[in-house]
């Protein structure tokens, strides 16, 4: 049994990863996210929830007290803020396994038209999900960054990764899929330390995601 701490608990990563958690593990789960009654609905006796901002190092720090792994859905202007505060709380609380959602082209390593839409289209956001994976990459942290491809709401686990100097790979996977892989990732402490991994659905290469 697994402790995880689960920041922006909300996200809809998050929720998918929460559901799998209690459906396919015997972990516990700590939900941590500014407004608690997005997650209400969570009623289970393996289920705390804690209101809270994950720029406040202190509300944080004690919210990673005895838990064993960290799962970050977040996002914002200031992700590197956040990134930050996130480790000083996990060095003030002896915690070293962190699993951070990031998002793909951090690394400008989507080749081809995909790769120069995908840069367009994101544009600065990209460069502020670099600067706080930098943090991390930084840092002594058991890591592992996931660096989704163009998320799809289907019902399907369907996905394959590439490393952080391989080109990536598709161009979308499910969200049901990156819930999978954290899950995974949660459930096996020695499973890509310190990796930033790009994930994909595959067979879906193109110019763009087929949906958009």
């Amino acid at each position: 049994m697994t402790k995880v701490l689960i920041l922006g608990a909300a996200g809809q990563i998050a929720r998918l990863a929460e559901q799998q958690f209690l459906a396919n593990t015997s972990d516990n789960l700590t939900l941590y996210l500014r407004n608690s009654s997005r997650v209400a609905d969570l009623q289970s006796d393996r289920v705390t929830i804690i209101d809270g901002d994950t720029t406040d190092e202190a509300k944080l720090t004690l919210a990673m007290a005895d838990q064993d792994v960290v799962y970050a859905n977040l996002a914002g202007q200031n992700i590197k803020q956040q990134a930050q505060t996130v480790l000083k709380a996990m060095h003030a609380s002896g915690l070293k396994r962190l699993i951070w959602i990031s998002t793909l082209g951090i690394y400008n390593e989507v080749p081809g038209k995909f790769g120069q839409w995908n840069n367009a289209t994101l544009g600065s956001y990209l460069t502020r999900y670099y600067d706080a994976a930098e943090v991390l990459e930084n840092s002594d942290l058991d890591y592992t960054i996931i660096r989704p491809a163009w998320l799809t709401d289907k019902a399907e686990i369907d996905y394959e990764t590439t490393q952080r100097n391989e080109p990536f790979k598709g161009t979308e996977v499910s969200r049901k899929s990156i819930a999978a892989l954290v899950v995974k990732l949660a459930q096996d402490p020695t499973s890509g330390i310190r990796t930033s991994l790009g994930v994909n659905k595959p067979n879906t290469d193109g110019d763009k995601p087929a949906w958009y």
